[in-house]
């Protein structure tokens, strides 16, 4: 039986596309170095045992400080599926040794919570953070996991261990503290906060899904959720890359400011906000600035710069659910179908006087997105092709952002939940074809 899954799993990933040639699936036991475990890693150890190749990064595979018959016999557990542990690269670059199998899962913040549901792993979840817990319309089975409370201010870390966890899949890469107060439990960081939407196929969060197939002994589903990650991915790619550069709006994207804010935070170029721009075809302001290459997530920008660029569209920033489980104001995205406080704190942003002269605001090209855009598994993809309809509206065939994101939810998150009828995710909504997209039909 374990033989035949093996082959099954190398068959399923013969026939997907070939990713990038820089990739490499960052597992211990990955002797050639490429993006999977399979015999041609223990071809290529016993190469190295005889002396006819170099050590690789991923070679030791048992991770003891050397390359002997030990590692081969590792890897042919790995490819069998019934290791006894595992070694992988944490989303920091780190080796985290986790005991096999992992059975029982805690998990912090939404895009963890996502892709327990992409892997069909839900039965492991023993309990979930505040965030996910507030979370039902998503989350409609996790969310009623016993809920170990807000992660990111005082974990519970005794609720924690009561629940006998063989991993904590954390959202924060501040792992030590975590990992020193739940000893016998594996503290994950997998990679999954940047996907990297321009070369998503050698980014830290397409490695996360890989390396938590293996993880979680959900390769299938893994390299399937990948498949269509990528491949939708380039399908917007392709539709926008035939968008002439001239045609290519200039783009201020932001955190929604509070009402005594003048200041507004833009955001660098690794952040998915940033990625998004520019899969859907359109040139962020920000990218000059010295600060889009060095900050890890936003910086501050005063209103004399922004008048200066004058941006023709400006996309603002709601978070939905914080990492601390704040359900933030206005509401949106899932857990929510009036899209009311996203137009009162749209009308609130144009009417502010030093950004009256824009031409963003005086051509109605304000727009409000919802952080489920951006902090879920989705990370941005969907996000993109609603903003590649507003940017190019007409100019992209039969892309329908709607349509990739219902099979999102139904195919991959495997939730029963109409966008018709629910969700508020951008506002003003998409118009396409004469279809409003981004709030349920009850608001439009």
């Amino acid at each position: 039986m374990k033989y035949s899954l093996a082959l099954a799993l190398c068959l399923l990933i013969a026939v997907l596309p070939a990713l990038g040639d820089g990739y490499v699936l960052h597992v211990f036991g990955n002797a050639n170095m490429d993006g999977t475990i399979d015999a041609k890693d223990i071809n290529y150890l016993k190469e190295i045992v005889a002396g006819k190749q170099d050590k690789t990064e991923m070679a030791d595979a048992n991770y003891d400080g050397k390359i002997d018959d030990q590692d081969i016999a590792q890897v042919e557990t790995i490819i069998n599926g019934n290791e006894s542990n595992l070694t992988i690269l944490d989303g920091n670059g780190l080796p985290l040794t986790i005991p096999m199998p992992v059975k029982r899962v805690v998990v912090e913040y939404l895009d963890n919570a996502d892709m327990m549901q992409i892997l069909k792993k839900t039965d492991s979840v023993v309990g979930v953070d505040l965030a996910v817990a507030k979370s039902p319309a998503e989350f409609p089975e996790l969310s009623k996991k016993t809920n170990v409370g807000a992660m990111y201010k005082d974990p519970d870390y005794e609720m924690i261990l009561g629940l006998k966890p063989d991993l904590l899949m954390t959202f924060s890469n501040a792992t030590d503290e975590k990992q020193k107060n739940l000893p016998g439990v594996s503290v994950l960081f997998a990679g999954l906060y940047y996907p990297d939407l321009i070369n998503p196929d050698a980014s830290k969060f397409t490695d996360g899904v890989h390396k938590l197939g293996y993880v979680l002994n959900a390769r299938p589903e893994a390299e399937e959720y990948i498949k269509w990650h990528i491949d939708t991915i380039d399908r917007i790619k392709a539709l926008t890359d035939e968008i002439p550069e001239g045609e290519k709006p200039k783009v201020l994207v932001c955190a929604y400011p509070n009402a005594d804010e003048k200041a507004l935070y833009t955001f660098a170029k690794i952040d998915t906000l940033s990625n998004m721009v520019s899969l859907a075809g359109g040139n962020t302001v920000a990218a000059d600035l010295p600060d889009f290459l060095k900050s890890a997530y936003r910086f501050k920008v005063d209103p004399e710069w922004v008048i200066q660029q004058n941006p023709d569209y400006i996309i603002l920033l709601v978070v939905a659910t914080t990492y601390s489980g704040v359900i933030m104001d206005p509401p949106s995205g899932y857990e929510t179908d009036n899209a009311s406080g996203m137009k009162k704190a749209l009308e609130a942003f144009m009417s502010r006087p030093e950004y009256s002269n824009l031409t963003a605001v005086k051509n109605g090209h304000v727009y409000i997105l919802s952080g489920n855009m951006r902090n879920d598994a989705s990370k941005g993809l969907i996000g993109a092709a609603y903003l590649a309809q507003i940017f190019h509206a007409g100019k992209l065939g039969d892309l329908d952002p709607e349509a990739i994101h219902q099979e999102y939810l139904k195919k991959y998150l495997g939730i029963d939940y109409n966008l018709d009828e629910h969700g508020v995710f951008i506002y003003p909504p998409v118009q396409k074809d004469g279809k409003l997209e981004g709030v349920p039909d009850s608001f439009k």
